[in-house]
């Protein structure tokens, strides 16, 4: 794996490590935490376990309960890689904060969920981030990536080159920001001299950086395994055009709202309503997403899946913490057979 921290101490452009075959020697600090990751797993007598969280937007505080079933259980990663919603949890899980992002995510309603889409007047996206950068900040403020607890990576996009860009060094805030900025919703983030953005356009459910960190035994989490993007060929009716045509043009109401001309709209939305701006961005958005993640998976298949089926619950509605967490926690349960038939019940807790 290539480092570019001569470049950008932040950045390991995943395209271009693929391409070098002259490995420079890895930091002293990585070297320590790789050595300390061996001897633990050599003590339990697994292999190095390695997790890897999906996206999904709201979806993912189901990997919360994934975490906290799996750690019932006495299954603890040894890495960690998340991309998108699934870098806020993994990054908090390393820096051994899940009890605040779970707290956090729990205090959620509708009107909260609201509050925080502060607007972007720069052009470049609808809402800011600022007041989730805040409250990031807030609990991961002076965290570096290279002190955690565990290895962790967020996966981002380059803006302009489309390159999968793995974020291994620097502000874990920061990190995570560029893994979940959903283009033209959230506004890019800028490290060193590259724009990025969502990593679940080259990666959502980043198995090949997990191995890649050193894991032996990979498990996935897919939260967007349901039906509601599903590709299917379907028949045109042959009256349609013909009632699409009768039925008017395209739009929104002439006296619709900014808000429902603009913001995402999941929670009172209809079969029948016209997409508006964001929706129609982000439907484009997780479909493209879906049929990469099968290509993804295919290539590189995990060695185990938990997957926590949601068709119920939208990729906004961040305000149903408690039924996703419940929901991570059944779909572990019912991952823990195939789990453990590859790693033996672990020894007794490292004092």
């Amino acid at each position: 794996m290539l480092s570019l921290r001569s470049r950008n101490p932040q950045l390991v452009d995943a395209e271009a490590a693929g391409a070098m075959t002259d490995e420079p020697q890895a930091p002293p600090t990585t070297l320590v935490r790789k050595a300390d990751t061996e001897a633990k797993r050599q003590r339990r007598g697994q292999p190095t376990i390695g997790l890897a969280l999906g996206a999904g937007a709201a979806r993912g505080w189901s990997h919360i309960g994934v975490l906290r079933e799996l750690a019932a259980n006495d299954i603890k990663p040894d890495v960690i890689a998340g991309t998108s919603i699934g870098a806020v949890v993994a990054g908090c899980y390393a820096a051994g904060k899940l009890d605040q992002i779970e707290a956090f995510a729990r205090t959620l309603t509708k009107r909260r969920v609201f509050t925080l889409m502060d607007l972007s007047f720069s052009g470049a996206s609808l809402i800011t981030g600022e007041r989730l950068r805040s409250a990031l900040e807030k609990e991961l403020e002076g965290l570096e990536i290279e002190d955690l607890a565990i290895p962790f990576a967020a996966v981002a996009t380059q803006v302009g080159t489309g390159h999968e860009v793995w974020l291994q060094h620097g502000s874990v805030s920061l990190a995570i920001r560029a893994s979940y900025a959903l283009p033209g919703v959230f506004e890019p983030v800028r490290i060193g001299d590259r724009w990025l953005f969502d990593g679940a356009l080259v990666n959502p459910v980043p198995v090949t950086v997990c191995r890649a960190l050193g894991a032996e035994y990979v498990i996935a989490v897919n939260v967007t395994a349901d039906t509601m993007y599903r590709a299917r060929v379907i028949r045109d009716d042959p009256g349609a055009l013909h009632r699409a045509a009768e039925a008017g043009p395209f739009g929104q109401k002439a006296d619709a709202s900014f808000v429902d001309r603009f913001l995402p709209r999941y929670f009172d939305r209809q079969p029948g309503d016209a997409p508006n701006v964001a929706t129609a961005m982000i439907d484009a958005f997780n479909i493209i997403q879906d049929r990469i993640l099968r290509s993804r998976l295919a290539g590189d298949p995990p060695d185990a899946t938990i997957t926590a089926r949601l068709e119920e619950v939208g990729m906004f509605d961040f305000h149903k913490a408690e039924q996703l967490i419940h929901v991570g926690r059944e779909a572990t349960k019912r991952a823990l057979p195939n789990i453990f038939a590859h790693i033996p019940l672990s020894a007794p807790p490292d004092p």
